[in-house]
């Protein structure tokens, strides 16, 4: 008889949240601990494997679980490894899946943060009975999905997907963390936001809610905040914002052809401000014979769940 449970993990560099998820795509409970408090990622495990274990207790899932699905920064599907992630405190690369499996005594899969949430698009989402789409996650920093016949395509090495560091501005473009300039994530992340909004205040002398506050403390959701309460510098940044993306997707629809983009994370919230300028400058610049069919739609995961959804999903991969 199948089991009817997994386990989804959504490592992060602060916190590590976990739940136990049934096949219909419910989260039958989570909880959480916090991930670089230990020196060593043997302790880290222990604690993580006692707090799973507690909260299976608590419901009469223990040997009922399937597999466990972990997303994890840098983390290497074909490896199993998480490899140079620069928020963890541990040596690198870290053998997350082996180490998880030992301990838990139940098979374990990894993947990047954003590999986790377009196979939990496709499996509880937005995109299920999609097989061509991509998953745009849009927070901190910008990630991807990409999903072509059904399958997540991971490389030859794992790395795959790095849509967020596809370059947008050849010219005087922004420093970005992986080392270049002009990446996609430094202009379309929530802190690429906060960095428009900074440029925009400098550069521009009309008045703006914006100008009220510390300049360098600025994010996203005071960008967000100003625009609902009709501020038209606000707005523009949105717009800049969603301009920018919607070319980056032109370009991404001729590489293959997905049946939709699914757009995910925080910036998500933004609603129309920030999707009517994806979706203009989307249709001014694709290839005409891409222009109709093709969806840009938001993600359909509950956002409280989404990473543990998104973590779990590769626990169904596993197989007995």
């Amino acid at each position: 008889m199948a089991k009817p449970y997994v386990i989804g993990v959504d490592m992060g560099g602060t916190n590590t949240a976990f739940g136990i998820v049934d096949a219909r795509g419910n989260v039958v409970a989570s909880s959480s601990i916090k991930t670089a408090k230990h020196s060593k990622i043997e302790d880290y495990i222990d604690e993580l494997y006692q707090a799973v274990y507690r909260l299976m207790e608590d419901n009469d899932a223990v040997g009922k679980v399937q597999g466990i699905g972990i997303g994890a920064p840098n983390g290497n599907y074909y490896t199993g490894r998480v490899e140079g992630a620069p928020n963890l405190p541990w040596p690198s690369p870290i053998p997350l899946a082996e180490l998880v499996t030992n301990k838990f005594g139940i098979p374990c899969i990894i993947t990047n943060d954003a590999n986790a949430a377009g196979v939990g698009e496709m499996t509880y989402g937005a995109a299920r009975g999609m097989k061509d789409f991509i998953m745009i996650t849009l927070g901190t920093g910008v990630g991807s999905g990409i999903v072509v016949n059904g399958q997540m395509v991971y490389g030859h090495d794992g790395f795959a997907g790095e849509l967020g560091h596809v370059i947008v501005k050849r010219s005087n473009g922004r420093q970005c963390g992986c080392g270049r300039t002009g990446c996609l994530e430094t202009y379309c992340s929530a802190t690429g936001v906060a960095r428009t909004a900074r440029e925009f205040l400098e550069i521009r002398k009309e008045d703006s809610l914006l100008r009220k506050m510390d300049i360098a403390a600025i994010t996203s959701k005071d960008v967000f905040d100003a625009a609902i309460a009709g501020d038209q510098l606000a707005k523009e940044i949105f717009d800049y914002t969603g301009t920018i993306l919607g070319e980056a997707l032109a370009d991404f629809m001729a590489f293959s052809s997905p049946e939709a983009f699914v757009i995910f994370g925080g910036l998500a919230k933004s609603g129309d401000l920030i999707m009517k300028p994806i979706k203009e400058a989307f249709r001014k610049n694709v290839l005409p014979i891409f222009r109709d069919g093709v969806k840009i739609v938001f993600s359909e995961m509950k956002e409280a769940d989404a990473a543990i959804l998104g973590a779990s999903a590769l626990g169904w991969e596993v197989k007995d």
